[in-house]
């Protein structure tokens, strides 16, 4: 990823929604060395940032309501988030939740996109986001799966004025002329039940190692594989379920 801070229409932001949050902090401890801090508020419902050093990285939550998947979300940053959450209805998506304010640190917005891929909105106050990208144990980038590439370009550049790289590989997003993510056009390989959805790449020093641990613990999606021209990568799946890649440091797109 390109980007090195929040940026307006950007990922700035991943959290975990997880049936099992004690194991899931044990889990992402020993894979990326977080250091996780839950908030002792009653209302924040058990919500757990963690940390590299001082830096926030991720967040870990538990399951707010029955209906909610154990996955992992990715948070994108605006100015305005009740205007960017009508601008989500306007081009064809939805919201679920919100906008609601959280404490003193922000504003936010749960929302999917038309073809059901879903995503979170966050204006930022007190709190802008994670203090780290890219370097291990931390978001450096970010992944559309989606079953309608065309309708998922008009939607994302109309709500966020994204760019957009598409080669015969790959399409790749970008804001502010910095690449930050990309499109994988769900084919028939895919499991009809499985849904659009976007999915977090998270930076390591060894693919291979952090794929061998997690062979231990969860499931192994895609055996680390070299992409012509690009990053090494794996993408797993946590105790709980929850899916994600990790991708070699430096060698982000």
């Amino acid at each position: 990823m390109k980007l090195d801070a929040p940026v307006t229409g950007g990922p700035c932001w991943t959290e975990l929604g997880t049936s099992d949050l004690e194991a899931a902090q044990r889990f992402y401890t020993r894979l990326f060395g977080w250091r996780p801090e839950t908030d002792p508020r009653q209302e924040a419902g058990g919500y757990t940032v963690a940390h590299l050093g001082d830096a926030a990285v991720a967040a870990l939550t538990p399951l707010y309501q029955p209906s909610q998947p154990v996955a992992w979300n990715v948070s994108f940053a605006v100015t305005d988030a009740d205007a960017t959450a009508r601008a989500v209805t306007q081009a064809g998506g939805a919201v679920l939740s919100g906008p609601m304010d959280v404490f003193d640190v922000g504003r936010f917005v749960v929302a999917v996109d038309p073809a059901g891929a879903m995503f979170q909105l966050w204006q930022a106050r007190a709190f802008p986001g994670a203090g780290l990208f890219n370097a291990p144990g931390s978001l450096g980038w970010v992944e559309l799966f989606t079953r309608d590439p065309e309708q998922a370009v008009g939607f994302y550049t109309r709500v966020f004025g994204w760019s957009v790289n598409a080669s015969e590989r790959y399409t790749q997003w970008g804001v502010g002329g910095a690449g930050f993510g990309g499109m994988v056009f769900m084919d028939d390989t895919f499991p009809p039940e499985v849904p659009a959805h976007w999915l977090p790449y998270f930076a390591v020093a060894d693919v291979d190692a952090t794929t061998a641990v997690v062979q231990q613990h969860g499931t192994v999606l895609m055996v680390p594989t070299s992409v012509p021209d690009g990053p090494r990568i794996a993408v797993l799946r946590d105790p709980q379920g929850a899916m994600f890649g990790v991708y070699r440091a430096g060698e982000d797109g």
